[in-house]
């Protein structure tokens, strides 16, 4: 499974990763939740068609975008 948090870096980018990175603990999944910011997150971000920050994407589909603090969303929308 490929976990991406895209973003620009912002202070809602990051608090989206750790939040994703404790999803995928909870749900006791081994991969590595990568955080990509800056530039090379934009252009993902617009790649996957997304209109907003941060995402989230699982193998390459956008799950989540926008920001949520919500855990349970976030562990709702990685299992799908």
């Amino acid at each position: 499974m490929k976990i991406e948090v895209l973003g620009s870096g912002c202070s809602k980018c990051k608090k989206m990763y750790e939040l994703t990175k404790i999803a995928a603990e909870q749900l006791n999944i081994k991969d590595k939740v990568e955080y990509i910011t800056g530039e090379s997150g934009i252009s993902r971000i617009l790649e996957l068609g997304a209109s907003s920050s941060p995402v989230i994407s699982v193998d390459n589909r956008v799950v989540i975008s926008g920001f949520t603090s919500d855990i349970e969303k976030i562990k709702k929308a990685i299992r799908r």
